[in-house]
């Protein structure tokens, strides 16, 4: 079967655009505000969690507990016995929903029929200006984490860090991960140091990115890929 010419434009546009999507990545941005007085070294690094009362049987605070230990292991922690442990770590955590308003656009279209243009055309039939807008409102969330690092024997905050990122993602569970990551990337920080922290999102997980809304997924069971994937931004 002969395709004529514009059916031939149309296909090799869609197939341009297949490739070029095909390799974007979309990322989760956090923020992270860290507050440091740490001095230990890599042979003193063992660590208990430590719970407030009644929280003993919390299994979703088991669930991050493991998140954190993860991480905190990258960085030569070592998980032991509360009374042997050097340093006593403490979560927190929550999540917060909003409604965000934004002023979307609206195009008349004075052709009746289909239109093809060039094969690059950046308006269409539209032109380049909207007709009006409409405003339209999509909830956001705030997921929250808090690591608080104390010496066992004297009481002492040593380290305690907060990350927190804003988007689609309405389960915690599933925002957690890139969290817990992205409040220990290049652990220690300075005192008073914030910074923006970029990791790939991965697709198995589930997780909407900041700042963006995506369907939701499976929770995921471990932190996605390996810590080297984060990108730190000053």
């Amino acid at each position: 079967m002969k395709i004529d010419r514009w059916t031939r434009r149309v296909t090799l546009l869609l197939g341009t655009l297949t490739v070029l999507l095909s390799g974007c990545t979309t990322y989760v941005t956090t923020q992270v505000t860290a507050f440091s007085d740490w001095n230990g070294s890599d042979a003193t690094r063992t660590f208990a969690f430590t719970r407030p009362a009644g929280e003993q049987n919390n299994l979703e605070l088991t669930t991050y507990e493991r998140l954190v230990g993860n991480e905190l292991a990258t960085h030569s922690f070592r998980q032991v016995d509360s009374a042997q442990a050097r340093y006593l770590v403490g979560l927190s955590y929550g999540i917060r929903s909003d409604m965000v308003t934004v002023a979307q656009p609206v195009y008349y279209n004075p052709w009746p029929g289909p239109y093809w243009g060039r094969p690059f055309d950046p308006w269409g039939p539209w032109g380049p200006f909207p007709d009006a807008y409409v405003n339209q409102s999509y909830p956001v969330f705030t997921h929250l984490l808090g690591v608080r690092i104390t010496e066992r024997a004297t009481g002492k905050e040593v380290y305690n860090v907060t990350a927190r990122n804003t988007g689609g993602e309405s389960s915690l569970v599933r925002a957690m991960p890139y969290l817990a990551r992205s409040a220990l990337a290049d652990f220690p920080l300075g005192n008073g140091v914030v910074h923006t922290v970029k990791i790939p999102l991965d697709p198995a997980s589930g997780a909407a990115p900041s700042n963006e809304v995506a369907a939701a997924g499976a929770a995921p069971a471990a932190a996605p890929a390996a810590a080297s994937g984060a990108q730190v931004v000053q």
